[in-house]
């Protein structure tokens, strides 16, 4: 982490909301502003599959929010009013879906994790991990699949079981809601920890700042792989992380060991864009060989980006 020295601290400017009608398209900082974990995963999920509706691209639909488009004939009781209002277009809600898929959310909450550049402006990586994880449950559960939940740092702080239905949703979101950033990381346990628990073939999705060991966690990831678990890993990282900030000098600042280094930004500030670049593609190039897919998620960035890279696996798992 960076803490900037001087007067010239960088302060990071909301982005302007694209419609205000779109929850999905507000920046995380904006979002923030409306309320509890529960009104927002709800907003940001209806907002986002809304889009989906009016979109004219065919592939996602209204089968991820347990609706589909008016037939004739069919039963006008099961008329959703309320996504009338809102697409001006007719949808049937549809019961009694079966439940074809078990997801699992492994949530990092390790003291690096509650970090922000911009404090009281931008949310921190945790916010962005809580509220994307409840985004992610209501869709998968409005799919008719089962959810259950994993938070970590050292160890495995918090669990709940993979379940369906609508009640599942409502304790997953108090459970994330209550998480707070703490100790060190030690992803490999939790990933090992799940492993060892799964009983079924599933879904597995790590949101995290992965500031960990990288082999022992790679290591962990690809002995998922190799039970025949589906992997998603969306690597949190604050927009500060990425960039240095326009000063003089900066202390870098470990959250988690408390150890802190003062350097020269504009001796360091190429080579640090560098290693940043480098860092995030060895992710990449040693997960995705291994059927792993990962994605870069910068904590400003709207959540239907990573709602969307979520439906694209969805379609690809059938």
């Amino acid at each position: 982490m960076i803490r900037p020295v001087g007067s010239g601290a960088l302060m990071n400017t909301p982005h302007t909301a694209p419609n205000a009608s779109r929850p999905d398209l507000l920046d995380a900082a904006t979002l923030s502003q409306l309320g509890g974990i529960e009104l927002i995963a709800r907003e940001v999920v209806e907002g986002f599959l809304m889009g989906l509706h009016r979109s004219p691209h065919r592939g996602f639909s209204a089968e991820f929010a347990e609706l589909r488009a008016y037939q004739a004939g069919d039963d006008l009781r099961y008329i959703d009013w309320r996504m009338f209002g809102r697409s001006d277009r007719y949808y049937v809600k549809q019961f009694e879906e079966e439940t074809n898929l078990r997801a699992h959310l492994l949530v990092d909450v390790s003291k690096s994790m509650g970090w922000s550049s911009d404090p009281g402006v931008l949310p921190s990586k945790l916010w962005y991990a809580k509220h994307l994880a409840a985004s992610l449950a209501l869709i998968l559960l409005r799919q008719g699949d089962s959810v259950g939940m994993a938070a970590f740092h050292d160890i495995v702080v918090d669990r709940v079981r993979a379940r369906g239905g609508r009640r599942q949703w409502t304790e997953l979101t108090h459970h994330l809601a209550a998480l707070e950033a703490s100790e060190g990381t030690s992803a490999e346990r939790a990933i090992r920890d799940l492993a060892v628990r799964l009983k079924r073939r599933g879904l597995v999705i790590l949101l995290s700042d992965l500031l960990v060991r990288p082999e022992e966690t790679l290591t962990a990831l690809k002995f998922l792989r190799h039970h025949g678990h589906e992997v998603l890993v969306f690597h949190l990282l604050d927009p500060g992380e990425r960039e240095l900030p326009p000063v003089s000098e900066a202390r870098f600042f470990d959250p988690e060991t408390n150890d802190e280094l003062l350097v020269s930004i504009p001796d360091i500030r190429i080579e640090y864009r560098a290693a940043v670049a480098d860092a995030l593609e060895e992710w990449r190039n040693n997960l995705r060989p291994h059927g792993i897919d990962y994605h870069v998620l910068e904590t400003d960035q709207p959540l239907s980006s990573a709602l969307r890279t979520y439906l694209r696996k969805r379609e690809r798992l059938g």
